[in-house]
């Protein structure tokens, strides 16, 4: 059995060596994760804060197809914005009593189906700078352009023949009646143009038939675009309320 002694000498070394080193305290251990195999404090360090996320409204277009949709989108909403701004314009100019023109520069005439511009059936004078004349290049279309001047429903509008080409229409001086009720007809013109500018994303969404992953990662940008004209067709209202109404 001699052998055997080199054998058990090692083991017995072994022996001392594990009891002479200190007990580990368990608790200073990390726990591992039973599905990662690491310690757990380790995910805290992947984690990020609600502070680090950016609203919608606030992150930017990055999509090709999206950008080129925002930029059309915002021509069409500020085009229909100026068309409202030159539109109070004229209606302020009407409110201070001065005659011109440009009064009639809303009306339409339908001719043949289609819609024309009053100013390329007729020409448009003032006399006595009280009264519009409008004379008819063909006589043939009179009856024509007198409905568009009805249709066009300008407040203290009122045709009257004159001869079988020209139609005078006397503008009476503006009183707080007269300028209320255009002040009222700017603010009914004022819901279409909403309704043209909500419609604005909507419609070049269909037509270009944008995927949905873009529509709604895009949303929010849309959205504050649609508020801003909006907000900017309001203050034209408020404007011109404040600068024809008393208070």
């Amino acid at each position: 059995m001699s052998f055997l002694r080199p054998t058990t000498q090692i083991l017995r070394t072994a022996v001392l060596r594990v009891s002479a080193r200190p007990p580990r305290c368990l608790a200073s251990r990390p726990t591992l994760s039973p599905f990662l195999g690491h310690p757990r404090h380790a995910s805290k360090k992947s984690a990020k804060s609600t502070a680090d996320f950016v609203p919608g409204s606030k992150q930017p277009i990055t999509d090709e197809a999206a950008r080129e949709e925002y930029a059309r989108a915002e021509e069409k909403m500020k085009t229909a914005v100026e068309w409202f701004r030159k539109e109070c314009a004229g209606v302020e100019t009407r409110a201070t009593g001065r005659v011109t023109p440009a009064v009639l520069d809303p009306v339409r005439v339908n001719l043949d189906g289609r819609e024309v511009r009053l100013v390329e059936v007729a020409t448009v004078g003032v006399r006595d700078g009280s009264t519009l004349l409008v004379t008819v290049f063909d006589e043939q279309n009179m009856k024509e352009v007198e409905k568009g001047l009805y249709d066009s429903k300008l407040p203290n509008i009122v045709p009257q023949r004159y001869d079988a080409r020209t139609i005078r229409i006397p503008i009476p001086k503006p009183t707080v009646e007269s300028n209320l009720a255009l002040v009222n007809a700017a603010a009914r013109q004022s819901e279409d143009v909403r309704v043209q500018i909500r419609k604005a994303h909507q419609a070049k969404a269909r037509r270009y038939a944008l995927p949905l992953p873009i529509l709604v990662l895009t949303g929010p940008q849309f959205q504050k675009l649609v508020d801003r004209q909006i907000a900017e067709v309001d203050k034209i209202v408020a404007d011109l309320k404040k600068s024809r109404l008393p208070i």
